[in-house]
């Protein structure tokens, strides 16, 4: 399992430069939401890493999509060995640079840090932390030194409230837990 890329505070980390593409200093990124179009709204990212120290601003100023990556041309960045300078490193989004989701949407960082509870009201504990693991995404939900992994899926969602999220779970999916 892997870590989907969200980050705490006014960050949100989009995705990772693979490499440079082409002579002219586009750059080639592997967006972690499997959304590549995603980018086409962002004006401006910022580039580095974990270290909010080491993130630098950089202009959008032409992106195109190529199946499943990303390719920006950014302010600065007009040749292959500036694009070689940012390969490997973290692309981020200001939080408040995000769309507001539309109705019956949410972004997964919005989920962070709320209460899990059942449609029985019992209460599972606080959401630490999204898993992807292939084939959905997977919430982490610990109380104490407990742990459920507990499938993200639209059917489970009954509602997400301010400082909690209702789950309607099938029978016997907490007990595989263990």
């Amino acid at each position: 399992m892997t870590r989907t890329g969200i980050a705490a505070g006014d960050f949100i980390l989009l995705g990772k430069i693979t490499r440079p593409h082409g002579i002219r200093g586009e750059v080639k990124i592997l967006p972690y939401s499997g959304l590549p179009e995603n980018f086409r709204h962002y004006g401006e990212i910022f580039i580095g890493t974990a270290d909010r120290e080491e993130r630098v601003p950089y202009t959008v100023e032409h992106c195109r999509i190529q199946g499943r990556s990303v390719l920006l041309t950014l302010t600065g960045c007009r040749d292959r060995s500036r694009a070689e300078l940012l390969a490997g490193k973290e692309v981020w989004l200001r939080r408040m640079d995000l769309p507001e989701p539309g109705e019956d949407e949410f972004y997964l960082i919005d989920l962070i840090g709320r209460k899990a509870v059942t449609v029985d009201h019992r209460n599972l504990g606080r959401i630490t932390d999204i898993l992807a693991t292939g084939a959905h995404d997977t919430l982490s939900v610990t109380d104490g030194g407990r742990e459920y992994l507990i499938p993200l899926r639209k059917e489970f969602i009954v509602e997400i409230a301010d400082q909690e999220v209702v789950l309607k779970l099938p029978p016997g999916l907490l007990e595989m837990n263990g």
